[in-house]
């Protein structure tokens, strides 16, 4: 029997995190729900599962991740899909900072989904071994990607 309380409050805790990585796979806002609600459905059909031998914010890390990275590939493998609207503007700023902040994301964008969950981990101050726990590699290799994906990161031109 699944306890409804906890879940809700894993996802109270959480929500914040299922929303970076959202928005990490897309700017449209209707994508973004969609991406947020099938985060959650994956999470409530996993959650019975979860025996805690992990951290459940590694976890809901995991399942986010997987769930945005899987619907991804899916688009990818259907065609281009055009949105009716783009009415969101997550980067209006016109500051210097504000324009670093929209070219990182366009450079983050054009990695590869698995490179582009190590960066996102680690921009939010992951340590290697968590990183590693929530992609499914070992903190070493997590190292390296990490080199291979900055480089690539400066190595881009818009």
């Amino acid at each position: 029997m699944k306890d409804e309380n906890k879940f809700a409050q894993i996802v109270k805790e959480n929500k914040a995190t299922i929303y970076t990585v959202c928005y990490m796979f897309s700017q449209d806002k209707d994508e973004v729900q969609d991406l947020f609600q099938d985060t959650l459905v994956n999470l409530w059909n996993g959650f019975e599962d979860f025996r805690g031998d992990s951290k459940t914010e590694t976890w809901v890390w995991r399942v986010a991740l997987n769930t945005c990275i899987s619907t991804e590939r899916k688009k990818k493998s259907q065609g281009e899909r055009v949105p009716l609207t783009l009415d969101i503007d997550l980067y209006s700023d016109s500051d210097e900072a504000s324009l670093l902040v929209q070219l990182l994301h366009k450079r983050i964008g054009k990695l590869g989904l698995v490179d582009r969950a190590i960066i996102l981990l680690w921009l939010e101050n992951m340590s290697y071994d968590e990183i590693g726990a929530i992609v499914g590699i070992s903190p070493q290799n997590v190292g390296v990607k990490l080199y291979r994906i900055k480089e690539q990161l400066k190595a881009m031109h818009d």
